[in-house]
């Protein structure tokens, strides 16, 4: 087996094959001498929120501004608790806490998203909200989720910052719920040249605020109704996302087949690749397997030229910023064991079949299989 280098990330080999509608991009917004909520910030949210099939898309500055922004502009605060998942970003559960409220965990399936089986055992008289995460582009169980919220009169906070471009019965991810927070931080999908991010709603009064609220609460330049921040998504930015969001479903198309081929070529067994369900659609912001011997595993194939990423290595439950919840070790034993396991793969849509193959074949050696 000949080495060769297997790049994680491929965001030097997208501007190359971006680079001239890029550019383009940049000429056209810099040359107009506006970059504040302009015309090009509008446009993309009219196209974001035909492409998810929501009412509203309030563009921002991140996808950690948006959840905070959604939960808030449903009035979530102080005192209340919000269900969710100790498989995510620390976003997540940073957006509750930043608005006053409880993260309420609950353990995870082995896709690694919210298991609703164990939700309505975590519901109490101070819940206000189920927050599920649709991991690495796979859409949480949203048909059993919204059951519990209706039944229980929760509002849903979907956490669809690696969503874009991904299906769950036909139905893209972000328009199940009463609002919903997407990234397009650069390793996104979607991506942005930087962070940025929005959320999506089809709640007049929420979209209202959440506009006013990401710009410091002014309703004209001299009157201001409530103190907000400043939480706008670029001029730029927002240009080169509506030109990203025509490419979009190229994206994950290859990416998808990337990790077609991976699950061809690589033995299951040791390593786990989680399967894609009939009603599914991934998106595959990452393609996370779940291995025996993860720290060695990574070692070996870094040896071999071949990137991967630990993504997450510790459960939100665990970090020291969590301490104050009262959670310990042992809690929620599937999302732990998962943590001790994961391993994500390069699988971006500028890899070659021979990169693809020679990832996998040093998989398999690594195994003996």
């Amino acid at each position: 087996m000949t080495a060769i280098k297997v790049p994680f990330i491929d965001l030097k080999q997208r501007y190359e094959e971006e680079k001239s509608e890029l550019l383009a991009c940049v000429e056209r917004v810099v040359s107009q001498g506006h970059f504040v909520l302009t015309q090009e910030v509008s446009e993309f949210e009219e196209q974001a929120a035909k492409y998810v099939g929501a009412k509203h898309v309030v563009g921002l500055n991140s996808g950690t501004d948006a959840l905070m922004m959604a939960l808030w502009a449903h009035g979530i605060g102080k005192g209340d608790e919000v269900i969710t998942t100790p498989v995510s970003f620390v976003a997540t559960t940073g957006s509750i806490v930043h608005v006053g409220a409880k993260p309420v965990y609950v353990d995870v399936r082995d896709d690694q998203n919210m298991d609703p089986g164990k939700v309505e055992a975590a519901i109490t008289p101070r819940s206000k909200a189920i927050m599920p995460v649709h991991w690495t582009g796979r859409i949480a169980d949203m048909n059993a989720i919204m059951e519990i919220a209706r039944n229980h009169k929760l509002l849903v906070i979907e956490d669809a910052a690696q969503t874009m471009g991904a299906y769950y019965h036909g139905k893209h991810g972000g328009s199940f719920g009463h609002a919903a927070a997407f990234s397009a931080h650069p390793l996104k999908n979607l991506n942005a040249l930087g962070d940025g991010g929005f959320m999506s709603t089809n709640d007049d009064e929420v979209a209202r605020k959440v506009r006013l609220y990401r710009t410091h609460g002014l309703e004209s330049r001299d009157s201001c109704v409530l103190y907000g921040v400043n939480s706008r998504l670029d001029s730029l930015n927002a240009e080169v996302l509506k030109y990203r969001l025509g490419r979009l479903k190229s994206i994950v198309d290859r990416r998808r087949k990337n990790v077609e081929l991976y699950r061809k070529l690589i033995k299951q067994g040791p390593i786990r690749i989680p399967a894609e369900q009939p009603h599914e659609h991934n998106s595959y912001v990452m393609f996370i397997t779940q291995a025996d011997a993860r720290d060695k595993l990574k070692n070996y194939l870094a040896q071999r030229g071949v990137e991967s990423l630990v993504y997450y290595g510790t459960a939100l439950h665990l970090h020291k910023a969590a301490e104050k919840l009262g959670y310990g070790k042992g809690d929620f034993p599937v999302a732990e064991r998962q943590c001790d396991r994961v391993l994500a793969l390069p699988h971006h849509q500028h890899l070659t079949e021979d990169q693809v193959a020679y990832t996998a074949e040093a998989v398999n050696k690594f195994y003996g299989a």
